[in-house]
């Protein structure tokens, strides 16, 4: 699964399970519905004993424990009918399961879903009705009692149930869209990872219970109906000539979470791979043609990671498709891969560079998850590193396998090493393996970890101590420091080097220190695309010494920034590498890599800012797009910083020299010969300069802006965001108006968020209230309510203090829309930010400041 707003999983994050109140868990009783729209009479044969926890006061928090291994699936036959108007479903559940050990009763994960009867037929037996169903609520569980002993053997667990198509966009939910004519309506779709698999039919929801599944949908007909595998029956339902029930061939085994049905209304644009499977790409209705890209992409994919993994892609058909209300950015359910639209659907003329790179890489990582995941998945959650960690390394392989031309390896540096770097590097980050589960509390001994099964297979192919290395840094918090300083001996450099743990709140001063096992390269400046030598640091400090280099020649570590950790060189070791930016010896990954760890070392107060500053300045001759969005992005983090002291139109002078050579070069207008990396440098700059008050561009912007508004002359895909950027920066209400209009008139809801990021933008307080309130109306989707109010809180002083305030205010509302799902975390970070930007006294203090979700809740409470 990819998550949007950060972007994508970094290689050293364990996706993690957000916890849940338990007052707001599961309730499976129809009363505690607010918004349910149906009544149940339940069957006789359990109306007496069904019991559920009193969820009045919060009970005590007990230890997480996983579900009894003495039932286990193997194969859930499942029928769901949606009603799309009530927004209900009912279920029928016929699943094959094994008894291991005899039991009268059965646990399995149900949350949200009411059980209306329940039995169990033995194996060549009689049917034995359940007389009790008991819902754990706070563990999302059900347990089915019998009225004897379930025996050895396999069987047939019957379960009839109900439940609501919710609107929290997790589980089986609805999605409103509009129809070409305008008319609003609604799809049924899932989103089941991690644990929501259990609000869409009782199961058990644990990726290493895998079984088999055949799905039926009993559907409008004249809706799409979808699932994993390929159709294999479709007929009229026998009660109700409006409806069809259509029949899905067997899945493969597979865990729950990847399990996946969609009913709606649906275009498609259809291709098959060179391996023979049929791919489709689902859109909108009347909007086909922006599923084309996505189209093309996958098509190449497919006999890519075949030839990759050297497996074949085991199903006959793969789908992706476009749904319009959605959490995360991608979901890799196996055979229908689930998307937001912005992350699936390019329009030829109004789509700009960087959606069309955003869709490669998401469409990459998500297929890459149909082997890593799916076809081998990890046994808990524990794990999910790897799954996430290689797909999010592996998207960057096949995009640029796809298209060379983007250079992507270099933006790879940017967009996740340093990003990974930057979080590992917070006080209250976490090894890379730890044990996770839906609580947040340790698991019992029952489960092994899994990550060293990679270590040993590596082992066995490298020959080298692979497991020793790595523990050092999978499970231990954090990553170091290299410290460099050199002496010239003849014509031998010496280098000193030793190593600490790295802390973005400032220097380690703990007792214990701990170490890794580093491996170093090393290049000089008469080579620097060549590794020199390699070394393993697995000690505090060593000397090295480097043969046959002459004083004059610069020396670096790291070439390629592909080593996990920081450098932090002495002076001169520094002052000598700055030629190597000016002329462009230095290869642009290592241009980036110096000046992004020497930002991090002034932010984490370490050195002074003012030699950032002076490094910056040697980028001046800059032509690579990944090196300046890196130096834009940090130059933006300190502009904000600044925003509220003296300094901070010193900064935007800073700003406006350094990029004005560069915004002169490029212009407004795509030159004969340009690609896609120059488009997307000239929106970065122009929106740069624009932020940044730039006369000239703004100027031009606001003469851009109106021609485009009035139909003269429409601004082009690649212009739109630094022209919508800079002239809401600048503007007024009459401004702020017209984008509004914009947003309310585009068809594409790429355009609609290109226009939603940036209005935060706007300056004045009545303005900046305005953008907060239409955040939370009818016009926004609400997974796209998170980044208005991120981008309010990230513009200026006051749009921190509002932003904060508006959370507070709105708090209800906003945990009642998010409850349980990754967008309220994203939401309370980005209101732990606006918080804690908003009470710094100096620039450093922000960095200092690191709050527990809990701790935020309290504060708004």
């Amino acid at each position: 699964m990819l998550l949007v707003l950060g972007r994508r999983v970094s290689l050293s994050f364990v996706k993690r399970v957000i916890p849940q109140d338990p007052v707001l868990l599961s309730k499976p009783i129809l009363q505690n519905f607010r918004t349910i729209k149906f009544r149940v009479i339940h069957s006789s044969t359990v109306f007496a004993i069904a019991t559920r926890q009193n969820t009045d006061t919060m009970p005590e928090r007990r230890p997480f424990v996983r579900l009894p291994t003495d039932v286990y699936p193997v194969n859930y036959g499942l029928c769901l009918k949606p009603d799309l108007i009530d927004f209900t479903f009912e279920g029928k559940l016929e699943a094959i399961v094994e008894v291991n050990l005899a039991t009268n009763q059965i646990v399995m994960n149900c949350a949200d879903i009411d059980i209306i009867t329940a039995s169990f037929v033995p194996e060549g037996g009689e049917e034995i009705n359940a007389t009790g169903f008991n819902y754990q609520n706070e563990d999302e569980k059900v347990t089915l009692s019998f009225p004897s002993a379930l025996q050895k053997g396999s069987g047939t667990l019957k379960i009839d149930f109900v439940g609501e198509l919710n609107d929290k966009m997790k589980g089986f939910y609805r999605s409103k869209y509009a129809t070409p004519a305008g008319e609003i309506r609604y799809a049924a779709v899932t989103q089941f990872e991690a644990t929501d698999a259990r609000r869409a039919f009782p199961c058990w929801d644990e990726p290493a219970i895998k079984a088999t599944f055949d799905i039926s949908l009993i559907v409008p007909k004249d809706r799409v109906a979808l699932s994993n595998m390929n159709v294999i029956d479709r007929k009229p339902h026998p009660e109700d000539d409006s409806l069809l029930e259509v029949k899905f061939a067997t899945t493969p085994i597979m865990s729950t979470y990847l399990v996946a049905f969609v009913i709606g209304e649906y275009d498609f644009v259809e291709g098959q791979s060179s391996d023979g499977v049929t791919v489709r790409v689902y859109t909108p209705t009347g909007k086909a043609e922006q599923g084309k890209f996505a189209l093309e992409v996958a098509v190449k994919t497919l006999p890519f990671y075949n030839d990759y993994f050297n497996v074949p892609y085991p199903l006959p058909k793969i789908d992706l498709i476009a749904i319009a209300d959605f959490a995360a950015g991608a979901m890799e359910n196996w055979g229908l891969v689930t998307y937001r639209e912005t992350a699936l659907l390019i329009d030829p003329k109004n789509s700009c560079s960087s959606s069309r790179q955003w869709v490669a890489l998401v469409v990459g990582h998500e297929l890459a998850h149909q082997w890593f995941g799916n076809l081998v998945t990890m046994e808990w959650w524990t794990h999910l590193w790897l799954n996430e960690g290689f797909a999010s390394w592996i998207e960057y392989l096949c995009v640029d396998h796809c298209f060379p031309d983007y250079d992507i390896w270099t933006q790879f540096v940017s967009a996740d090493y340093t990003r990974a770097l930057d979080l590992d590097a917070l006080d209250n980050s976490h090894p890379i393996e730890v044990y996770v589960n839906v609580r947040e509390v340790s698991l019992s001994d029952e489960c092994k970890p899994r990550t060293v099964d990679l270590w040993d297979c590596l082992e066995q192919a490298s020959g080298k101590p692979i497991a020793l290395v790595m523990s050092s840094w999978t499970k231990q918090m954090g990553f170091p420091i290299i410290v460099v300083d050199q002496e010239q001996q003849g014509d031998d450099r010496i280098l000193k080097i030793s190593q600490k743990k790295f802390c973005a709140s400032g220097p380690h001063n703990g007792e214990d220190c701990p170490n890794w096992m580093v491996p170093i390269s090393i290049c000089t400046g008469e080579d620097p695309g060549c590794t020199k030598l390699k070394v393993l640091l697995d000690s505090p400090e060593t000397t090295i010494t480097i043969n046959s280099v002459s004083p004059d020649q610069w020396v670096k570590i790291n070439p390629g920034t592909v080593g996990f950790y920081r450098i932090q060189y002495s002076s001169a070791m520094l002052e000598s590498l700055l030629p190597g930016i000016r002329d462009l010896t230095l290869l642009p990954v290592d241009r980036l890599g110096l000046q992004n760890d020497l930002f991090s070392l002034s932010r984490a107060g370490m050195i002074s800012t003012v030699e950032v500053l002076k490094l910056m300045e040697a980028f001046v001759n800059e032509p690579n797009y990944t090196v300046w969005s890196d130096l834009s992005c940090n130059l933006g983090v300190l502009s904000s910083l600044l925003s509220h002291t003296d300094f901070h139109e010193e900064i935007q002078e800073f700003i406006r020299d350094l990029f004005t050579p560069i915004g002169l070069k490029l212009g407004w207008e795509c030159k004969q010969g340009e690609g896609h990396l120059d488009a997307l440098l000239r929106g970065l700059v122009l929106g740069k300069l624009g932020k940044a008050g730039h006369k000239p561009t703004l100027e031009e912007a606001r003469r851009r802006f109106k021609d485009h508004v009035e139909g003269k002359q429409i601004l082009s895909a690649d212009l739109r965001s630094p022209v919508y950027l800079t002239v809401l920066k600048h503007g007024d209400s009459a401004t702020l108006d017209t984008m509004l209009k914009l947003h309310k008139q585009a068809d594409m809801q790429e355009e609609k968020n290109r226009i939603e990021r940036v209005l935060g933008a706007i300056s004045a307080p009545d303005l900046i209230q305005k953008v907060l309130t239409f955040a939370l109306s009818e016009d926004v989707r609400p997974q796209d309510t998170v980044s208005v109010i991120g981008g309010v809180a990230g513009s200026s002083k006051h749009g921190r203090k509002a932003a904060w305030k508006f959370v507070k205010d709105n708090w209800e509302e906003l945990h009642n829309r998010y409850q349980g799902g990754f967008l309220i975390s994203r939401l309370i970070k980005r209101g732990h930010c606006i918080r804690c930007i908003s009470k710094v006294s100096r620039p450093l203090d922000f960095f200092h400041i690191l709050l527990h979700y809990r701790l935020i809740l309290k504060c708004i409470k």
